[in-house]
């Protein structure tokens, strides 16, 4: 009987939803003052979860666009906090910025979509 409840209980477990690090919600946030001597944009806050949706949230209040870009957040994530970005995303981030810039100048469209970025591997 017992060996009967194990083999239910294992297949019970096999059809419930597994929580994965890729399906928990991700944010990072960066800044870049080139007046003020920034060499790079900085990752100044990072995280998961609740975090994740803080970040996100203070980044709206504080008026500020939120880019969804999963592929840019898991390379960003692998950035200790304050470091600036490595070299390999320079380009992938100064399209990011040039389009928030041009956004900012302009009254975006209902609807609009964010382009997506082409990112390359981030190697340490």
């Amino acid at each position: 009987m017992h060996a009967r409840r194990g083999r239910r209980h294992a297949a019970r477990r096999r059809r419930e939803p597994a929580m994965s690090m890729t399906s928990r919600k991700r944010a990072t946030a960066l800044v870049y003052d080139p007046k003020g001597g920034d060499t790079a944009p900085r990752v100044v806050a990072k995280g998961y979860g609740l975090l994740a949706e803080m970040i996100v949230a203070r980044a709206r209040d504080a008026g500020l666009y939120v880019h969804t870009a999963p592929e840019m957040v898991s390379l960003l994530m692998q950035v200790d906090l304050d470091d600036r970005i490595p070299a390999q995303l320079y380009q992938a981030v100064a399209d990011l910025l040039a389009w928030l810039y041009a956004l900012d100048r302009t009254e975006p469209e209902p609807g609009d979509v964010a382009p997506r970025f082409p990112l390359p591997p981030l190697r340490r």
